[in-house]
């Protein structure tokens, strides 16, 4: 009896069991979705839908029929997963030879049964606020941070590193915070301080890191971060790559980050400063490129600028790779193809066209003071352009216009013809710069003409076509004698300013110059108003010439291929150049005041106005040149929360404060995570550019979702506190040493077991070099300067651009004042990874090549300031080598050197000075004149290539 009882209990318990792993409720994305990535979404995703089946959106799934919620056994999808078919199984025996596992299966239709509830992608739901985990039997954390990573390392069977010693911690938050390493007098006082005070070591490690952080040199080092993703660089790009004037937007990432901007500030103005008054910002998006070389489509072009700002946008905040989808939808993330478009439409109305001139820019005054100033004037010159038209519009219907039927056409290049419905048409051939219309018709009274250019072909869906662009219109009576009486055109109005061209510069000597469309985005037109009524003399006839002048940047003509020409009698165009003559005064004067204040054009964004706003198409599989159906209103993915607007249609106003809004899921966890991977090698989202489908998951997703809430509402949005709490914690103050089988268990920290251990940046390698060797120049701002770097690196073809290496305070600066040509970027920098910038860069992948060392060994800054350094060492301690070696060791790396490095170095010292007495072929005059100063010099270049000297 007790028998059979035990037994039932035992069945009792297993089939408890069994019911219970039944019961454990699948998690679509932690379980099912990696499946379907990894199996299913090649041909069933966004872009290939075999079958009209994708996994990626679950109405698409269910509409297919192939999942049946509840019903595993009756889904479509698992009997194609356990056919014996060859034909039928799931996923194809082509790409697939093996079965899907049993487990995955089982997973699959546990899932099913469970109802085939879906789930977004982790990134895109909203973080989740979760208190720390408790821990016990440990006094190690010192920051909320370290419960995190506590928790993680005892659950993984691990315990954290020794705390890094003081002059090692020194130098990583130095570098960190300001991407300077200490001075040997900061090292020296805060080593005697941990020394004197061990009791007070928080004390003195908070006022380090307070002082770090109010340092000038915070801005520098931060603003050289961002200037990766901004793809900052003081030229254009592409062949010819010319001068851009960017400086003033480093300079503005450089205050940015030392008065604290809020990053939602931040990112607000960067992507839409001209809409809240800080237009200087918004030349983030101005460093796309621009193509100058001669025969280019300038369309072209500034399409292509438009969509790298999208990538960029959802690059740098978002972490998403939605350059995908521009020609299809996503393979694995829900973004459809025609989102693209939609937010394309945010960027499509910038006045920017890839003019060689960079239009509009912005004056920026060589006086800071001045430049209040100077954007007052600017943006009293734009709104003051606004103005002139608008009373215009109200006129412009009631007027009686009638067409001008010519008797006589000429041009002095091509042909020109009249339509029955009185359109004019230039030939087919070339008209180049210089081509004259004349047109000659019957007179009649006037007191306004109105020019329509007209785009070549009806279909909206063709345009933009090539523009035209009039350079001077007259108008006359032609009496019989054959004499001309000059009609003096007094005000000039367009349809909208736009670009470039402004109508207004264009009136003297009693002509007017229409300006000008560069670029024909559906009809245009403009009239010209009279001072007086002109009466037309007896017998006399009308003449109007039309002079083309103008040329693209690719130096292609802009001329008028089909035009009408009316006249009207109307008079209050009289008194609309009467009235509107004050305000052209005033521009006038404006322009003036703006042309006296001296100083680079900085490259900015600015919004057309509505009348002049682009018509944005879905590009067919991503041609710029087939165009599909027209977007109505910018929008934002349906995935992501809803955007709202203050106005009547979205601006990009609108998409700044949805990214910096606390609601996007994305925007705090991307800057947190690159925040992170600044201080620790490498993010807790390992692809910073990547938090889709098909980037790395978190190592640890809920301290992410911590720190992105810690900024919001605790830090509201600012970067100081955030870096001040993380530099502080226990995890980032472990020693970085490691034992094997650590390094074995978990090569690449992400379990941080121990501190982190990564190369400096290209820039802090060069800066620490001028700080150790007292060359750095401490100015903070201003041009790009040319250090010493190779000859002949800029030397192409057809370029007159010269590298004049700068002397003086400026050969000396940090790197990121380091002119930046995209073609030819720096080439110490780029060999120690920087990006050229052609492009967003969201990480820089360190490498490990020979050829680094070749560079900080050979490169002339590196072997000057090996000179300065052995300089400075032998000022420091006489005719003590020993010491002086000391010393200069300590001073790059922060540390002492042991027993053998010591005897290494002074080994080398005694060897470089035997060298210098016995060979003469030495290049003394380079790296000294005499025996110490040359030893010295070969020591200190050593002690700069060292492993200890290039990491942190």
């Amino acid at each position: 009896m007790k028998y059979s009882i035990f037994a039932l209990y035992a069945c009792w318990l297993s089939l408890s069991a069994t019911m219970c792993a039944a019961a454990e409720p699948v998690n679509y994305n932690r379980d099912v979705r990696p499946i379907l990535n990894r199996y299913c979404t090649s041909c069933h995703g966004g872009v290939k839908q075999a079958g009209d089946v994708s996994f990626i959106y679950r109405d698409r799934v269910l509409e297919s029929g192939i999942v049946i919620p509840g019903d595993a056994d009756g889904s479509e999808m698992i009997r194609r997963l356990l056919t014996d078919d060859p034909d039928e199984r799931m996923p194809p025996i082509g790409k697939h030879p093996e079965p899907l596992a049993q487990d995955a299966v089982q997973t699959l239709k546990d899932w099913i049964n469970q109802g085939a509830t879906w789930g977004n992608h982790w990134s895109l739901e909203p973080p989740q606020a979760t208190a720390p985990p408790q821990v016990t039997g440990s006094a190690w954390p010192k920051r909320r941070v370290d419960q995190w990573i506590l928790a993680r390392l005892q659950r993984e069977g691990l315990s954290p590193s020794v705390e890094a010693a003081p002059g090692e911690w020194l130098r990583r938050v130095s570098f960190d915070l300001t991407g300077l390493p200490p001075t040997p007098a900061e090292y020296e006082a805060f080593i005697a301080d941990c020394a004197e005070r061990p009791d007070d070591r928080e004390a003195i490690y908070a006022a380090t890191v307070q002082r770090l952080l109010d340092s000038a040199n915070f801005g520098e080092r931060w603003a050289a971060m961002w200037m990766d993703v901004a793809r900052y660089a003081d030229s254009m790009g592409f062949e010819k790559d010319p001068h851009r004037d960017m400086w003033p937007y480093r300079d503005w990432l450089i205050n940015a980050f030392n008065s604290d901007m809020p990053y939602d500030e931040f990112t607000t103005k960067q992507l839409a400063g001209d809409l809240v008054g800080d237009v200087i910002a918004t030349a983030f998006h101005r460093n796309t490129q621009t193509n100058t070389e001669g025969g280019t489509d300038d369309e072209e072009f500034r399409v292509a600028a438009v969509i790298d700002r999208i990538n960029t946008t959802w690059t740098v905040w978002q972490a998403t790779t939605f350059g995908c989808v521009q020609c299809h939808s996503h393979p694995y993330d829900p973004f459809r193809n025609e989102e693209f478009y939609a937010f394309m439409a945010f960027f499509n109305n910038a006045e920017d066209c890839d003019q060689d001139d960079d239009f509009p820019t912005v004056r920026i005054p060589a006086d800071a003071n001045d430049l209040e100033r100077s954007l007052g004037f600017a943006g009293q010159v734009r709104e003051l352009r606004m103005q002139i038209n608008e009373p215009v519009d109200a006129l412009l219907g009631p007027t009686p216009w009638q067409r001008i039927d010519a008797a006589k056409l000429e041009t002095n290049h091509g042909s020109l013809s009249k339509t029955d419905e009185l359109e004019y048409r230039a030939g087919v051939g070339t008209y180049p710069p210089g081509t004259i219309y004349t047109l000659t018709a019957l007179a009649q009274p006037l007191t306004a003409i109105r020019l329509q250019i007209l785009p070549e072909n009806d279909d909206p869906k063709k345009w933009p076509e090539t523009g035209a662009v009039v350079s001077r219109i007259d108008a006359a009576w032609v009496l019989p004698g054959g004499e001309k009486q000059p009609i003096e055109l007094a005000s000039v109005f367009v349809d909208y300013v736009s670009g470039p061209f402004d109508p207004s510069e264009a009136l003297r000597d009693g002509a007017a110059g229409v300006g000008g469309f560069p670029k024909l985005e559906g009809p245009r037109w403009a009239v010209f108003a009279l001072k007086d009524l002109a009466q037309p003399p007896a017998g006399a006839q009308l003449e109007i010439r039309l002079r083309q002048d103008a040329q693209t940047s690719g130096s292609r003509p802009v001329y008028v291929r089909r035009f009408t020409v009316e006249s009207t009698a109307e008079p209050h165009w009289l008194e609309l150049a009467q009235t509107q003559q004050t305000r052209l005064n005033e521009l006038k004067t404006l322009r003036e005041e703006l042309a006296g204040i001296q100083g680079p054009r900085l490259p900015v964004i600015v919004e057309r106005n509505s009348a002049a706003a682009r018509a944005t198409y879905r590009f067919i599989r991503g041609n710029w040149l087939d165009h599909g159906e027209r977007i109505e209103a910018a929008n934002t993915p349906a995935v992501l929360p809803l955007l709202t607007t203050e106005g009547d249609r979205p601006t990009r106003l609108d998409l700044a404060r949805w990214i910096a809004s606390p609601t996007n899921p994305l925007t705090a966890r991307v800057w947190v995570n690159r925040i992170w991977a600044e201080l620790f090698g490498i993010g807790i989202v390992e692809t910073l550019e990547d938090f889709g489908s098909t980037g790395t998951p978190p190592s640890h997703p809920e301290l992410l979702d911590d720190l992105a809430l810690q900024l919001i509402d605790q830090h509201h949005w600012r970067l100081k506190p955030l870096l001040a709490e993380l530099v502080m914690s226990a995890t980032y103050r472990q020693s970085s040493q490691a034992s094997h089988e650590l390094v074995e268990r978990d090569p690449r920290n992400r379990l941080l077991a121990r501190g982190p251990r990564t190369r400096l940046s290209a820039e802090m390698i060069r800066d620490q070099a001028l700080v150790a060797s007292g060359l750095m120049t401490d100015k903070v701002g201003g041009p790009s300067v040319m250090p010493p770097q190779p000859d002949g690196i800029w030397r192409t073809v057809y370029n007159a651009n010269q590298w004049t290496t700068a002397e003086g305070p400026d050969r000396y600066r940090r790197a990121v004042y380091t002119y930046w040509r995209r073609t030819s970027p720096y080439p110490s920098s780029l060999m120690f990874d920087a990006p050229s910038r052609e492009f967003c860069s969201a990480r820089r992948v360190s490498t490990n090549t020979p050829l680094q060392a070749l560079v900080t060994l050979n490169d002339p800054v590196y072997v000057e300031c090996s000179q300065a350094l052995a300089k400075r060492a032998a000022e420091r301690a006489g005719d003590d080598t020993a010491l002086a070696i000391a010393w200069m060791y300590r001073t790059v790396t922060q540390r002492v050197a042991s027993e053998a490095t010591r005897q290494q170095l002074n080994n080398l010292y005694g060897k470089a000075q035997a060298d210098f007495v016995a060979d003469p072929s030495l290049d003394k005059q380079t790296f000294g004149a005499d025996a110490q100063q040359f030893a010295l010099t070969i020591v200190a270049n050593t002690i700069l290539n060292l492993d200890r000297a290039v990491m942190k």
